[in-house]
């Protein structure tokens, strides 16, 4: 089966801001840690620079050229360790905001404003997937939620963004696994994921230059 996607649509629908919103909340919650860690490499690459300052008096004459040699091995190799563990912190950010977000939209799934959120994303699916006629799979939670009023909203609506017209019913495939849409086109040849994790994969670039920008300013000065 073919998978296609497209960039988000013009606009922030209502459903968007909401998961905007939550996404920030994430990565706020991060800059304690990440600023924790920092502050760790940072008292390691002082402790290891005064060591070498030590060295380097204690060593005579014959030996500062040996002495300067061995500096520099030690501070590339601190240099190293500390982008090192920098990658990896940022990784850990990474997931741990994709769970966050997972995590906070799955306890929404009750909640009023997820039938908002819901509609978002058929229809980001439905200009993703650029079909005449398509089928709704989701989790099982959030099938209680498509009905035909539902669906009617999502066509109208679709219309008005596109001036195209759609025809959707529910899959009658098994529920999805996890929370968000996939939507298949009739003949079964191609699908359009907005599922929520496969949403926050599109979305990792931007998230990785947002922890990268907030929270790593001072890596551009190594």
């Amino acid at each position: 089966m073919e998978s296609k996607e497209k960039e988000k649509v013009n606009g922030m629908p209502d459903g968007a801001a909401i998961i905007s919103g939550i996404e920030a909340d994430a990565l706020a919650e991060e800059r304690q840690i990440i600023s924790e860690a920092e502050k760790h490499a940072a008292e390691k690459k002082d402790y290891t620079n005064k060591k070498i300052e030590s060295m380097l008096k204690d060593a005579g004459k014959e030996g500062r050229e040996q002495a300067e040699a061995v500096k520099k091995k030690i501070i590339s190799n601190v240099q190293l360790e500390i982008k090192r563990r920098s990658m990896n912190i940022r990784g850990a950010v990474m997931r741990d905001i994709i769970e966050r977000v997972e995590k906070k939209l799955d306890s929404m799934s009750g909640d009023s404003n997820y039938r908002t959120i819901l509609i978002d994303w058929i229809i980001e699916a439905c200009i993703g997937l650029d079909s005449e006629s398509a089928l709704i799979n989701t989790s099982e939670n959030e099938r209680k939620l498509i009905d035909e009023q539902l669906i009617s909203e999502v066509t109208g609506r679709f219309h008005a963004k596109t001036g195209r017209k759609i025809t959707l019913q529910l899959s009658q495939a098994p529920p999805l696994k996890s929370q968000g849409v996939v939507l298949t086109a009739a003949d079964g040849r191609t699908a359009f994921n907005n599922q929520v994790r496969t949403r926050m994969l599109r979305k990792e670039r931007e998230i990785r230059m947002a922890i990268y920008n907030t929270l790593f300013t001072d890596d551009r000065k190594e």
